[in-house]
Formats: structure tokens, sequence, C-alpha cells
């Protein structure tokens, strides 16, 4: 995976913050939460490859 060489303070702020968030899920809230994320991160993808002309 790629990782930025360093990340901005509102990223950073956005990561801690979802973090919190998911500390205070339950068990099956933080599952169904990671499957939509995934479900997400698919979708994401695909339109990147549209745009960029790949199929």
């Amino acid at each position: 995976m790629l990782k930025p060489k360093k990340l901005s303070l509102e990223q950073e702020f956005n990561i801690r913050a979802f973090a919190t968030k998911v500390q205070q899920m339950n068990l099956e809230q933080a599952q169904d939460f990671l499957v939509k994320l995934y479900q997400h991160m698919i979708a994401q993808e695909q339109i990147y490859k549209e745009l960029i002309g790949q199929k």
C-alpha cells in the first residue's frame, strides 16, 4: 500500500476522529461499517478505472 510522505494536519485529525468513532462501535456495528466501507472502496476503484479508460 502506498503511503504519502506526510499527512496534512486535517488528514491526521480526520484519522483520529475516525478512530474514535470506530472505537465507540460495538462489534456488529463495526463489522457492518467495514462491509459498507469496502463496498464504497470497490465502487470508487471502478469510477477511477472508468475515468482513466480501463475496464
